[in-house]
């Protein structure tokens, strides 16, 4: 059984931890930072970090990479049609790669960049930043169709995966989607909870797919209530799913 855990970085940041406690191997996921993992690894000394799992190219996920692969010899895996730092083995969509004892399955997921990866284990979701709790990431590099392609993939897991996204950015993300559904009682309950966490000190997160299928405006571009909403912003009527989505998505660049 794999425990995960976080290792915060910079101001919003998750580094996932995954530890085996079978073998005392760990690996770490987008590490944007090495000094967080290196300090847990120093007060852990009986711990290996043996896997590194990049999802995609940007500095605050891949910062720290170089740094501790040349203390761990860790191997490092990455997308790869991207320029990933010390990356041993590269990538594609519907790759399956081994990583402590745990099959994960490799989903291309562009949008917020072209080569963007997600790394799927039964009930656990690695996504980076292309799906967060109750939002989406930028799209920097990709096009609203793309992500509306990668968000619809990963809705299709089963409803009780646990999505593990790399930023807490959960309580202005519900903000937005109250204001894209102000009569949806999930999004309210779910904005009082996570406010109430995060007054506590506590994370929020990993989120449930069930949850951001409830509560998430990008997962949502189907329900009428939304088309309707994204049709006011951008005075169009926007006749399909992804075209909802590409309006959200400029809203909520300005939100």
């Amino acid at each position: 059984m794999i425990q995960i855990s976080a290792l915060p970085a910079f101001t919003d940041n998750y580094i996932w931890l995954l530890q085996d406690h079978r073998t005392q191997c760990c690996a770490v996921v987008d590490p944007g930072d090495a000094a967080p993992v290196q300090a847990w690894l120093e007060q852990h000394p009986e711990w290996t970090l043996s896997d590194i799992l990049v999802t995609h190219h940007h500095h605050d996920h891949v910062g720290g990479v170089e740094q501790l692969k040349q203390r761990t010899g860790a191997r490092v895996y990455g997308p790869a049609s991207e320029n990933i730092p010390g990356r041993d083995v590269a990538l594609h969509d519907n790759d399956s790669i081994s990583v402590l004892g745990c099959e994960m399955k490799v989903i291309a997921v562009p949008g917020h960049t072209l080569g963007h990866i997600a790394y799927y284990h039964h009930g656990l979701l690695f996504c980076g930043d292309t799906l967060f709790a109750a939002g989406c990431g930028r799209l920097f590099e990709g096009t609203p169709e793309q992500m509306h392609h990668s968000l619809s993939q990963l809705a299709a897991l089963p409803e009780d995966t646990l999505v593990y996204c790399t930023h807490e950015y959960t309580l202005s993300n519900l903000r937005f989607a109250q204001a894209v559904e102000p009569n949806n009682p999930h999004i309210t309950e779910r904005l009082a909870n996570v406010t109430q966490l995060r007054e506590d000190g506590h994370m929020s997160l990993p989120s449930t797919l069930a949850l951001e299928k409830l509560t998430n405006p990008f997962l949502r571009t189907g329900e009428t209530s939304v088309k309707q909403k994204a049709d006011e912003r951008n005075g169009l009527d926007n006749r399909c799913p992804s075209a909802v989505f590409a309006a959200l998505r400029a809203w909520k660049d300005k939100f």
